[in-house]
């Protein structure tokens, strides 16, 4: 069986993006559960959020002023049409499910309190990255929330004590820090793990009942 090609970069470089006061542009039906999460989110970081409910009806007036661009459709020319309205307008532009017509990959994030981890697989296997973030978010719980707010009152603490001294505010955070600890373990499915599977590509018959 031949496999088409699929355009996608080795890897997505992470970053963050400061987008209080910026235009966003979220394009995606009324129930879809990604558009919502997705205006959410970016609302929560400060951003002014526009919804477009209805993505055959886009024009290019919605999204000339925008600094990004979130669509959701599983919609090949629409996300065509925005991929050059994108190069026109140079805003950034993130298809949902299509990485190869966008160059902003949505990540999985993990908060607790003022810390945000940030999971891409790359758009090859967003399944896993939601796992990870479930995960992690369960771990990242109250505790670690509250142990994060002892450590801003040390950092408050450290620089009254030691105004002019960044030497000695570095070895106070090191020393409150001193004995977090992490511990990862990873479980994989049956069929990668047969002695069968241990080289590589390979890939799960989609009749497999495992």
């Amino acid at each position: 069986m031949k496999l088409a090609p699929e355009v996608l970069p080795p890897a997505f470089y992470p970053v963050g993006l400061n987008l209080n006061g910026r235009t966003c542009v979220v394009i995606g039906p009324r129930d879809d559960r990604e558009a919502i999460e997705k205006s959410a989110a970016l609302r929560a970081a400060g951003a002014n959020v526009r919804v477009l409910e209805a993505p055959v009806a886009v024009t290019e007036a919605d999204v000339a002023d925008a600094f990004l661009v979130i669509s959701t459709p599983p919609d090949a020319a629409l996300s065509v049409r925005l991929a050059a309205l994108a190069a026109k307008h140079r805003f950034l532009l993130c298809t949902i499910d299509q990485p190869a017509y966008g160059f902003v990959a949505m990540q999985a994030i993990v908060a607790a309190g003022p810390a945000r981890i940030a999971i891409s697989t790359g758009g090859v296997a967003p399944r896993v990255g939601g796992v990870l973030r479930e995960r992690l978010q369960t771990a990242l719980d109250g505790t670690f929330t509250r142990f994060l707010a002892c450590l801003a009152h040390q950092r408050r603490l450290s620089r009254a004590r030691h105004p002019d001294d960044p030497a000695a505010r570095r070895a106070a955070m090191i020393a409150a820090s001193d004995g977090f600890e992490v511990e990862v373990t990873v479980k994989y499915p049956d069929w990668f793990v047969t002695a069968g599977a241990r080289s590589l590509p390979q890939v799960r018959d989609a009749q497999d009942p495992r």
